[in-house]
């Protein structure tokens, strides 16, 4: 199929570029230009007061915990995780989590997100349910060793991987996710870095999110959670490594060597009280630093533009210093970085021979005028709710602000009657 966006304007790194048309044919931009003879031209999609950018990269979130939303709010993490979500958690079934992945996948799309990295449980249905979304995705199965057989808790990962790593014409990638150091024993890790080498697949886990878990990993081990990880090998292979919210310069320059992709959470860090990540040292020595929501049930929403605005505007005022996480790289975590974490290297970016993985921005509303700087006021201005038309691997997933692959409104029935019949069993 080929589809042609016309009269659009294109965000490309630190600028906008006037009146472009998109030819996108299949899965791929094929071309770029401010041509106007197009032939053989399947649909098109009038661009006129839009801005086409890359689609948003939630590099970490737990998504059918959309089901406890506004559950167990203004907690510490402790509190929050063994009071209230795991005893919730534990009478999950797989249809919960079918309906409460499509309950996300809806707030995802209508906001602009074109790929997640999850991390759950009954991972099968939030496969499904992807699968059906159209949307790209790096799913793994959560895995913490100290609740049970350790072979068998590895196994459920790696038969995950080898029923659904590369589906869907690669539009499903996926990782082994042991859930973090102190949930997971270092004997334990070493099997899961040798089934992540024998696999050729990434490592998705939580890493010193927050002082606590570093002064309890240091006491047991004697190394903190990032020297403890380095030590075992754990970044031996790709990782994906969600917080570092507690991370010195040593282990920041360890990060950076070993090439491991993080997953800043600033909204969740902030309303758990886990604490700031260094971005700014991160990002000073070359970590590839991506952005996540965390759990809808921690955040509470699903909504990529609030962290690329926090993310902006938070380490400015923590570091003191207006410069310190600028426009720029707030929306290059926000998109290219997130991909090249996820493994998606040939999107990120409007380009052509690059994946059709972008969005449309509606830019004919109050809060972009006057038009000063369309980087900055899609950083600063705007909202999920600018979001016109998605689109991945060159499907149309949303136009005008209509779902094309979900019942909208069936979902939020569906997920609404499985939270409240959770909640009931208490």
């Amino acid at each position: 199929m080929r589809i042609l966006i016309e009269n659009v304007d294109i965000l490309q790194e630190d600028r906008v570029i006037s009146n472009q048309n998109i030819l996108i044919e299949e899965d791929k931009i094929i071309e770029i230009s401010d041509k106007k003879d197009f032939e053989n031209i399947d649909y098109k999609i009038d661009g006129k007061n839009k801005i086409a950018m890359p689609g948003l990269v939630n590099t970490h979130t737990h998504l059918a915990m959309t089901l406890f939303r506004g559950y167990a709010d203004d907690l510490t993490l402790k509190e929050w995780l063994e009071e209230k979500i795991w005893p919730q958690e534990a009478k999950l079934q797989a249809d919960d989590v079918y309906w409460g992945s499509l309950l996300g996948l809806c707030e995802m799309i209508k906001s602009g997100t074109i790929a997640f990295a999850d991390m759950y449980f009954f991972m099968d249905e939030v496969a499904r349910a992807v699968s059906e979304s159209g949307i790209k995705a790096s799913l793994s199965v959560g895995m913490i060793s100290i609740a049970g057989d350790e072979d068998e808790i590895l196994n459920r990962g790696v038969e995950f991987a080898r029923s659904w790593h590369n589906k869907e014409n690669g539009r499903i990638k996926v990782m082994l996710a042991p859930h973090a150091p102190y949930t997971c024993r270092p004997s334990f890790l070493e099997k899961v870095i040798n089934k992540a080498v024998e696999l050729n697949i990434g490592i998705h886990t939580h890493l010193s999110e927050t002082a606590l878990e570093v002064e309890n990993i240091k006491n047991i081990y004697g190394l903190t959670p990032v020297r403890l990880m380095n030590r075992i090998g754990l970044f031996n292979v790709p990782v994906l490594a969600a917080h570092c919210v507690f991370v010195d310069d040593e282990e920041i320059e360890i990060l950076s060597e070993k090439g491991v992709g993080v997953a800043h959470n600033p909204q969740s860090n902030l309303k758990l009280a886990s604490g700031i990540a260094p971005v700014k040292r991160m990002l000073e020595k070359k970590v590839k630093v991506g952005l996540g929501t965390d759990g809808p049930a921690s955040n509470n929403n699903l909504d990529m533009w609030e962290e690329i605005r926090l993310v902006a505007i938070l380490h400015k005022g923590y570091e003191r210093d207006p410069v310190a996480v600028p426009a720029k790289d707030a929306i290059t975590m926000a998109t290219k970085n997130g991909m090249e974490i996820l493994g998606w290297r040939d999107s990120g970016v409007i380009k052509e021979g690059y994946r059709a993985d972008l969005i449309l921005v509606d830019i004919n509303k109050p809060h972009f005028y006057p038009r000063h700087n369309f980087l900055s006021h899609l950083v600063y201005s705007a909202g999920a709710f600018d979001v016109d038309t998605v689109i991945v691997d060159g499907r149309i997933l949303m136009e005008k602000r209509e779902l094309k692959t979900l019942d909208e409104e069936k979902i939020m029935y569906e997920a609404e009657k499985r939270a409240f019949d959770l909640i009931k069993k208490s």
